[in-house]
């Protein structure tokens, strides 16, 4: 009596706030609270448990003060801090003949300590002699402890005490334990051997919690050995069947629920009773039927007990019915807005599709939102509900196209079987990989399969063929050396066949077990040891040498299940220190870093020059550089002939007038000074269709004499002159110079040099106005002769028969034989055309003067041919040199945009 009025009034003082603690107590709980930061937090604990350091080991202290400080430590212990300073009297609180000492000496114990704990075997006999108390509060108390503390060694101690509080008359005390025999099932299950019919005999006892603790021990049972209690099919059946009426007192009801973690117990037992039983599955159609349509969908509790029942019917023999009203659950959890039911709906999807196939039909556009959901876990386990179907797919197509099958498509397949379900689910992944592998035996069989759908094979055999133990590695390796002799054309599957017979044999080895060789696969190692092949060659060796390893080096090199590993890259080779080291005590000179080798040549200037090298093939798209003047020629100057002449002007080249006359230079500086273009085996673009060769540029060539001041090309034959005739090279533009009016004079006397890409012919010009060709007059010859006779300049050129009086007549000469071949150089120069002539030397247009032109062809100025029919039109030129007048001059009488307007 006495102690029920202390219980009274320590439940009067908690209910005031604070079970008869002390200010100070709820001062510390309100502080730790209001911690703003976690180092924050621990000072204050530090700070307490230094107080509770030194006020525990005062002497004298009251119980209630002693209860309080316990507390105290079990609350530093929750915070994560080390209380273990008070421990021990924790365990002697425990011997307190006080109820509520006690029971709080037992939970902080419970807390503090762990079964292997020293301090144990103090406690031992307390709960010996309080599992004997007539007090049925301190007999549970003790029963907790016993579930927490005791190990296999200490079971023998509390057994029998255990055993006979069964029979206890408080329900409490028979709950506990079986929990405590549950306890020591998973403890020693040998232990208990002999007490297992006391479950049987607690599941039909009068009280439902006593009854619903037995079924958590009984389930595990089953799970072992589940033919041993079939002749309780019945009884659970029975039993779910009054839960599901609602005859259980209301205390068990949750939700309106009746009982609903007894239904889903019992329920789990049922699916492992029924597995594979016909019979046994009858007896429970009806109780599993009834819940589905008694079942209230729309609590939590509700839809866990369906969720339930679909795992039982998908688990049990198939019945119609139930799998239809299976089926409507699960379009309900698909359809409904919360993750957890579309998450329910998958996963019993997954589970009813391995019974009947074409339930998945009516829900995929469900599954495809799921895959959608922007939930990662339900995505998960969208694709663990595909992952089966994806690899019995990606099968049909392998064999049926896999030859057109990139082999990407093959890797995956290989990653996804390696990786899994990317969770830490090892069971899903090990069911994913044994029926790949599964698979792919019953299909390793058939005949003439594609050469990527055989590498796949053989890969995951190599990896998992005998991972799980269902096939042993004689069976494996047999399957594998009959794939690398049916397909012995094929080096690529022979060498996934050999590296997965090593990977087989590295893991026999690993295991520890003998290793069994097969003559199948010895041959056809000693064949691929001789095979003309370097890899095949090279993979029978390292198979060979693989065999002779130990385990620790087998462990090392080739870890099991290791395919998805990341590989760590040392990339500062810090594996080399020591050879460095030893280098450098040998007199080896350090390594410089390339950023620190001052006064040394940068071999980035070499990498610039190769990627330099590289993209000059290619487009280019940055500007183009600024140019750069060029350094003038010393090629002789040529002086002007006539009033008129074609001088060709490369692309790259540019126009630069001179103040001065450039000093003539000797004949034998004459030729030219740049580098000339090989055109030896390239074919030639004008005329015949030949290929130059170096003899032929060679006897082709042409040398350059000064005849009468002029300069004259030497050994030129007739073979080309058609080329002369015809051809127009756009990348050597050619710009005309037009004689002046009549009534205007040579005033200036200038040097125009003009820059080539072959070489740089400098020519001095009696600079004049522009031309005038609208004023079709006759023209005025000029007061001023020219320092040369221009007929004098032609008379080397001439014929022998040539009559040079007739060179002005109405007949103009033929010149164009001297034309045959090209210059030394062995490029082909356009050919100018005048402007003013035409076949029969008459004038295209009414009053303009049939005058003579000049081309400067290679550095060499000729008389050009009346007989040329091609070249530009006069009319055209007529119309740019009158919008070059319109456009104006400079004041010297130089337009410097003439070249780039006509030809631009």
């Amino acid at each position: 009596m006495e102690q029920l009025k202390t219980i009274g009034r320590e439940l009067a003082m908690g209910s005031q706030g604070g079970f008869g603690q002390s200010k100070e107590f709820l001062d510390l709980v309100k502080s730790i609270g209001e911690a703003r930061s976690k180092a924050e937090e621990d000072r204050i604990v530090l700070r307490e448990i230094e107080s509770l350091k030194r006020r525990i080991v005062e002497p004298g202290i009251p119980k209630r003060k002693m209860k309080e400080y316990i507390i105290r430590l079990v609350y530093v212990e929750m915070l994560g801090h080390d209380a273990s300073f008070g421990y021990i009297h924790a365990v002697k609180m425990t011997h307190d003949d006080n109820l509520v000492l006690k029971r709080t000496g037992y939970l902080a114990v419970t807390l503090f300590l762990n079964e292997d704990h020293d301090l144990i075997i103090l406690i031992v006999n307390t709960i010996q002699k309080d599992l004997k108390s007539d007090n049925y509060l301190i007999v549970c108390a003790a029963l907790n402890a016993v579930c927490k503390l005791i190990n296999e060694e200490t079971i023998p101690a509390v057994l029998p005490q255990v055993v006979e509080l069964l029979g206890h008359s408080k329900e409490a005390v028979r709950k506990k334990a079986i929990m405590a025999l549950h306890r020591f099932y998973h403890k020693s299950p040998s232990s208990i051997s002999h007490l297992l019919s006391n479950f049987r005999k607690k599941l039909c006892d009068s009280d439902p919690g006593v009854m619903g603790a037995t079924l958590c021990p009984l389930f595990d049972l089953i799970t072992n050995d589940a033919n041993s209690y079939k002749d309780l099919v019945v009884s659970f059946v029975s039993i779910l069947k009054q839960v599901a009426e609602h005859r259980l007192p209301k205390a068990y009801d949750y939700h309106q629920l009746p009982a609903p973690f007894i239904q889903i117990r019992l329920l789990k037992i049922l699916a492992l009773l029924g597995s594979g039983d016909k019979q046994a599955s009858e007896h429970m159609y009806t109780v599993v039927g009834d819940i589905f349509r008694k079942c209230d969908s729309s609590s939590n509790i509700g839809n866990a007990v369906l969720y339930e029942c679909i795992c039982c019917v998908s688990s049990i023999h198939p019945n119609p019915k139930l799998l239809e009203a299976a089926a409507d659950v699960i379009a309900r959890f698909l359809k409904s807005d919360s993750h957890n039911l579309k998450y329910m709906g998958i996963d019993a999807l997954g589970r009813l599709i391995k019974l009947s196939p074409e339930i998945a039909e009516q829900h995929q556009l469900a599954v495809i939102d799921c895959l959608e959901d922007p939930d990662d876990t339900l995505k998960r386990k969208t694709f663990e509900l595909l992952n089966h179907w994806f690899i019995q797919t990606m099968n049909k197509v392998f064999e049926h196209a896999g030859d057109l099958v990139n082999i990407k498509v093959a890797h995956n397949l290989m990653r996804l079987i390696a990786e899994g379900f990317g969770e830490d689910d090892d069971t899903a992944d090990s069911q994913l990989r044994s029926s790949a592998v599964e698979s792919y035996l019953h299909i390793i069989g058939e005949p003439k399969l594609p050469s990527v759908f055989l590498q796949v094979i053989c890969w995951v055999l190599g990896e998992y063929g005998t991972a799980d133990g269902k096939f042993s590695a004689s069976y494996i390796t047999g399957k594998l050396c009959d794939v690398a002799e049916s397909y012995s054309s094929d080096e690529t599957v022979k060498g996934y066949a050999v590296t997965a017979l090593m990977k087989i044999y590295a893991f026999e080895i690993a295991a520890g077990r003998k290793l069994d060789i097969l003559p199948e696969c010895q041959s056809l190692i000693e064949e691929l040891s001789a095979s003309h092949s370097t890899d095949l060659q090279q993979r029978a060796y390292e198979l060979q040498a693989v065999i002779g390893l130990d385990v620790r080096a087998i462990g090392s090199i080739m870890p099991s299940d290791a395919s998805c590993e990341d590989i760590e890259v040392d990339k500062s080779l810090s594996f080399l220190n020591g050879y460095v080291e030893k280098s450098l005590e040998k007199g080896a000179q350090p390594y410089i870093p390339e950023n620190e080798r001052f006064g040394m040549v940068n071999i980035s200037n070499f990498r610039n020059q190769d990627q330099l090298e590289v993209t000059s093939h290619g487009l280019r798209f940055e500007a183009y550089e600024l140019p750069k003047p060029s350094v003038q020629s010393r090629t002789p100057p040529i002086s002007v002939a006539s009033s008129t002449e074609l001088v060709p002007v490369p692309e790259p080249s540019y126009y630069r007038e001179t103040p001065q006359t450039a000093p003539v230079p000797s004949s034998s500086d004459t030729g030219p000074s740049g580098l000339k273009l090989r055109l030896d085996g390239v074919q030639k673009k004008w005329g015949r269709p030949t290929y130059s060769s170096s003899s032929a540029s060679t006897s082709n060539s042409s040398s350059l004499k000064v005849v009468n001041g002029v300069t004259q090309v030497d050994g030129v034959s007739s073979g080309n002159s058609k080329t002369h005739e015809t051809s127009y090279d756009s990348r050597r533009p050619q710009v005309a110079k037009a004689s002046s009016h009549a009534s205007e004079r040579f005033h200036t006397s200038k040097s125009t040099t003009i820059y080539s890409a072959d070489n740089a012919v400098e020519k001095p010009n009696l600079v004049q106005p522009p031309p005038d060709l609208l004023d079709l007059g006759e023209p005025i010859v000029a007061t001023s002769a020219p320092s040369v006779d221009p007929f004098r300049q032609l008379e080397g050129l001439l014929d022998s028969t040539q009559d040079p009086g007739t060179f002005g007549g109405t007949k103009a000469p033929d010149f164009m034989a001297l034309y045959a071949e090209t210059p030394a150089g062995g490029r082909s120069a356009g050919v100018a055309l005048p402007l003013s002539l035409n076949r029969d030397g008459d004038n295209l247009i009414p009053g303009l003067s049939n005058a003579s032109s000049n081309t400067v062809h290679g550095g060499t100025t000729v008389t050009n041919p009346s007989q040329i029919s091609k070249g530009p039109n006069v009319k055209e030129a007529l119309e740019k040199d009158a919008l070059v007048r319109q456009m104006g001059v400079t004041p010297s009488g130089q337009n410097p945009n003439l070249f780039k307007d006509l030809f631009g």
